[in-house]
């Protein structure tokens, strides 16, 4: 319950409410387009760069490349299956953008989770923060690939083409391109520009979910429109996910902390990474339809029932 309420008053949280209430009270409040997209592409940088970096301080084992395809394979089958169950009812872009978000992974929910472990005097092994980085950009790829290839009004057609469109694509290149580069700068290197990728991420981070959050408070009506559908997914495919995540992940590791977030991962919703990716990438996607069901639904669940239960899995 700390921890529940410690999140609820997190100021990025925050920002994101106020953003809602700005548009409820019919306020004028709201950030230029031009710095949104700013904003935007700052995130997928910094959270690439920093991916990078972490990937680069940890030795590779035989275990830790095991975790690590293991986590690439779950932010690619989330999608997949994510896109064909709701692309009926809540059209392509949508059920693209809502595969993405949960496909990826959520950065605060990792954190939480490893406040959970600690408070079970449990320690967690620096790889997962990797692993967690690199979760994030597959779903976004198999999702714009899904996009590309279901798209009618899209002049791309071949294999070749959908996979080239969808690895250029600007969000997907400055993630992936972003990840490599950090990987290959030295610990020196970083440091210099540190207050850039680090220190400045949470304001940027609150401003980008202020955005966010009056974007939601204008397409709210697309969230009740579609009926029990979005509220449904949110609340039970993650302690899906997470669960069976907490079971078969015995097979690639046996270190209790290490499986317990590989269910927390499997079982989060971006709210970061891809609605940055989609605002640039798929803005046909209404952000009050997946950011709702990532911000407000998904992730208070986890934190109050998917944890204990995925805890209780393993052991």
């Amino acid at each position: 319950m700390e921890l529940f309420l410690s999140n609820l008053t997190n100021p990025a949280f925050l920002f994101f409410l106020l953003g809602i209430l700005a548009v409820r009270l019919k306020s004028d409040l709201e950030i230029p387009q031009n710095s949104a997209k700013f904003i935007s592409l700052y995130l997928l940088f910094a959270i690439g760069f920093k991916g990078g970096q972490e990937l680069s301080h940890h030795p590779i084992t035989t275990e830790v490349v095991g975790v690590l395809l293991f986590g690439i394979l779950l932010s690619v089958l989330i999608p997949l299956y994510t896109f064909f169950l709701l692309r009926k009812k809540l059209g392509i872009f949508n059920a693209a953008a809502i595969g993405a978000a949960y496909g990826s992974v959520s950065a605060v929910t990792f954190v939480t989770a490893i406040s959970y472990l600690e408070q079970n005097h449990m320690e967690f092994h620096g790889h997962m923060v990797a692993i967690m980085a690199l979760m994030e950009s597959p779903a976004i790829i198999i999702s714009l690939i899904l996009l590309s290839a279901y798209d009618k009004e899209d002049n791309i057609s071949s294999t070749k083409d959908i996979l080239h469109h969808s690895l250029t694509n600007g969000s997907v290149l400055l993630i992936l391109g972003s990840l490599i580069i950090g990987f290959l700068a030295s610990a020196e290197q970083a440091e210099g520009i540190k207050p850039f990728t680090t220190d400045l991420f949470k304001g940027f981070l609150a401003i980008f979910l202020l955005d966010m959050g009056i974007s939601c408070g204008k397409k709210l009506n697309s969230f009740t429109q579609n009926g029990w559908t979005p509220i449904l997914y949110s609340s039970i495919a993650p302690l899906v996910n997470g669960s069976i995540v907490a079971y078969v992940s015995c097979f690639f590791t046996e270190e209790i902390s290490d499986r317990f977030i590989l269910a927390v991962l499997a079982a989060s919703a971006s709210y970061i990474a891809v609605p940055a990716a989609m605002k640039l990438a798929n803005p046909k996607a209404s952000e009050g339809l997946y950011l709702p069901m990532a911000l407000a639904i998904t992730f208070p669940l986890n934190i109050t029932v998917g944890m204990p239960l995925y805890f209780y899995i393993i052991n």
